[in-house]
């Protein structure tokens, strides 16, 4: 069974008749119309009820307890990764965080495509920075979800703290790996003197991979391959940040390749803000707009997909342009061609 059927079982096992109904509205109207503001999708949802009501239809659907991430979306991630992977693929996945207004959200997710497919989220009580206990709420889930599986969580300097690379060595074992790159102020121990990062030096376009190395001055948290890499230089505009990848990996070319995929929840977040949902407008409590995100993540996740089967087919330039004079990289994600595939069949509809 593929994916779009699995999700069509799911739901109708999950949820009511009319439950079935008022989530296939949402999705379609969040898609189309690239909001999650509900005042606004009240204006759309197809009722023929009074403006106010449809407002509260709408939000007594986002406080169901069966939207819950372990009841209903976690089968379905179960399911996305054995049709996306094979069971001895390594997974890559990329932990960061997106803040906007009063709403800070720590987020795990998936690497695809250059692109990142969302696991699991949590608000966060406070501005800024999540703290270990909180990456240990969002993390140790996802481990449970995808047991068996070799996993390599990567993350930028924001999760540098070593308590977590030491707390993620104890999974080891369990073929759990991490790429975490370090601020240039940590401290490495060389010889009988602790040294800042900063100062190692490597070429321009060279890696050296520290094996076993002491990292920071605190004490009980064990030794570290650590990645120094400085690149090369990126249409002709010279570099000057260095690389410091903290990893239990020991091959530098991994290293970087994995890192580099951390851009795909970057990516990610454009999407659903303001490339693709508007996710910032939103303004609803903490249950609802839990919930927002997790029909965000259906629809982003069901628009990839839809988006990647018309590429493979090749018909992506019946739906928009896909070459443009002087560019070389790609013009549209999967996610993008297949938000778009809506536009298309509607307006083919009038034809």
């Amino acid at each position: 069974m593929n994916i779009l059927g699995f999700y069509q079982d799911h739901i109708k096992q999950k949820l009511s008749p009319s439950q079935v109904i008022t989530l296939q509205i949402l999705l379609y109207l969040i898609s189309v119309q690239k909001t999650v503001q509900i005042s606004k999708l009240s204006n759309y949802f197809p009722l023929p009820i009074k403006l106010e009501s449809k407002g509260k239809h709408i939000q007594r659907f986002l406080t169901l307890k069966e939207l819950s991430l372990p009841l209903f979306w976690f089968p379905l991630v179960k399911k996305i990764r054995e049709n996306l992977f094979s069971f001895s693929s390594e997974l890559v996945l990329i932990l960061d965080r997106t803040q906007w207004q009063n709403t800070n959200i720590l987020m795990i997710s998936l690497a695809w495509k250059k692109r990142a497919i969302p696991l699991s989220w949590k608000f966060l009580t406070h501005k800024g920075a999540s703290n270990l206990t909180e990456q240990k709420a969002v993390i140790r889930p996802v481990i449970r979800l995808l047991k068996g599986q070799k996993i390599i969580l990567t993350a930028d300097r924001e999760f540098h703290s070593i308590f977590l690379s030491h707390w993620l060595k104890k999974y080891q074992k369990q073929d759990i790996f991490f790429v975490f790159r370090q601020k240039k102020s940590t401290m490495i121990k060389r010889g009988q003197k602790y040294y800042k990062v900063s100062e190692l030096k490597v070429h321009v376009g060279e890696n050296k991979l520290l094996l076993n190395q002491k990292i920071t001055k605190i004490l009980k948290v064990g030794t570290y391959n650590l990645l120094v890499y400085k690149k090369q230089k990126y249409r002709q505009k010279s570099v000057l940040d260095k690389w410091y990848i903290l990893s239990n990996l020991s091959s530098p070319e991994k290293i970087k390749k994995i890192y580099s995929q951390r851009m795909g929840i970057e990516a990610m977040f454009k999407d659903y803000k303001t490339g693709g949902y508007n996710l910032e407008s939103a303004k609803a409590n903490e249950t609802r707009l839990n919930n927002l995100i997790l029909l965000i993540a259906i629809s982003y996740t069901i628009s990839s997909f839809q988006g990647q089967k018309i590429k493979n087919k090749g018909v992506q330039e019946y739906i928009l342009r896909t070459n443009e004079k002087g560019r070389k990289e790609r013009r549209h994600s999967s996610f993008f061609v297949g938000l778009s595939m809506i536009y298309w069949a509607i307006n083919d509809d009038f034809h």
